[in-house]
């Protein structure tokens, strides 16, 4: 009699028999979420008795049914780092060091990399490097026939028309061949895009994208604080009609809008004849 599935807290009770007082202890081992979270959770708990006459027989088998349980409470906590494991549609694990996973056939995400990074990336046939700080990257990157595009933000102050700027420029460089985006760590900045590239682009919901965002081993939660606020209150409508009407952003009073229009105005008088300027 060593294991016995119940849910107690830690707790130890005598129970006086005829013959052999029997000592019962009821400890509540580990709880482990499986990495899906539609999984329910696992709550095992076991008891070992021990007798008086067969007191180390069953201290042993109590002890070895104990490890068991532990080795079995620790499986799901290593099955959710294990590829297996992983939602497919999620990005997947491509090298730990740079934090590079893959997103789509033709879109990567990562860390600020270095030089040591350049045959991974040549093996990946990246054509064009995206980074999302304000430093260039010709200080690592030299590559011939490797595109660079700099789009600097910050998270707490980004606006419609930073992350239309960025998916435009992804989707642009997407379509010359594999494009890798970056920031820093490769969380806050390169995760808000990634995240709004799901939902924008590729039509997944708020809630999945936000997953992923969190949930995916991409760094620490307090990194995506100001983004998740942003995608919370994004209207995607809008950013979609913007990014394929090529609007600079989903508001006409955007800053961005204003200078469009007033040099398109500027533009057209000077171009259209028949437009006469006010005398002086």
């Amino acid at each position: 009699m060593c294991i016995q599935y119940s849910l107690h807290s830690i707790k130890t009770s005598a129970i006086q028999q005829p013959e052999y007082p029997i000592i019962v202890h009821n400890a509540l081992t580990f709880s482990s979420q499986a990495f899906n979270r539609s999984e329910p959770k696992l709550s095992i708990s076991h008891s070992f008795v021990f007798g008086r006459p067969c007191m180390l027989k069953l201290c042993s088998r109590s002890l070895l049914c104990l490890a068991l349980l532990i080795g079995l409470a620790e499986i799901p906590a290593q099955a959710a780092d294990s590829p297996d494991a992983r939602p497919a549609e999620w990005a997947q694990p491509v090298e730990k060091d740079y934090n590079l996973y893959q997103m789509s056939p033709t879109l990567y995400r990562s860390s600020l990399p270095d030089g040591a990074a350049l045959p991974l990336l040549t093996k990946l046939r990246i054509g064009t490097v995206i980074t999302f700080l304000p430093e260039s990257d010709k200080r690592w990157l030299s590559t011939p026939g490797i595109e660079q595009v700099q789009l600097p933000y910050r998270t707490n102050h980004v606006d419609d028309s930073d992350i239309l700027r960025a998916l435009r420029a992804v989707q642009a460089a997407e379509a010359k061949g594999p494009v890798l985006m970056h920031c820093k760590h490769g969380s806050d900045r390169t995760g808000l895009v990634a995240a709004m590239y799901r939902v924008v682009v590729q039509g997944w919901s708020k809630e999945d994208a936000l997953n992923e965002m969190t949930e995916g081993g991409f760094g620490d939660s307090h990194h995506f604080k100001d983004g998740v606020r942003y995608m919370m209150q994004a209207d995607v409508d809008k950013l979609r009609v913007a990014l394929a009407n090529g609007d600079c952003s989903t508001s006409v009073f955007a800053l961005c809008s204003l200078e469009s229009w007033v040099n398109s105005t500027t533009t057209t008088r000077h171009l259209d004849p028949q437009v006469v300027l006010p005398e002086r």
